[in-house]
């Protein structure tokens, strides 16, 4: 079950997304559904267009399946989704 505690080791693809803030103004408030991943990178579904936004540079407010609202700093989730996942967070 993805909770805000351990976020940053379950998949993202298919979670509602928001970029909060970003060191490109741009892409700032650009908000969809995660539709990919790479390690550098997200790509988020909006409308019809696939937006892709540098998680180094920017912190993500991601809504989880129970409805709860989590701000992510994006320089945590830096490496591959597969490692990712399988890394262990120490208390």
């Amino acid at each position: 079950m993805i909770t805000a505690q351990n976020i940053c080791r379950h998949e993202l693809i298919g979670l509602p997304i928001r970029v909060h803030a970003s060191s490109n103004p741009v892409q700032t408030g650009i908000a969809g559904v995660v539709c990919g991943e790479s390690k550098q990178m997200l790509d988020i579904c909006a409308g019809d267009r696939i937006l892709r936004v540098a998680k180094k540079c920017a912190t993500f407010d991601l809504r989880l399946p129970d409805d709860t609202h989590v701000r992510v700093d994006g320089s945590v989730l830096v490496m591959r989704p597969e490692k990712r996942i399988s890394m262990r967070i120490r208390n």
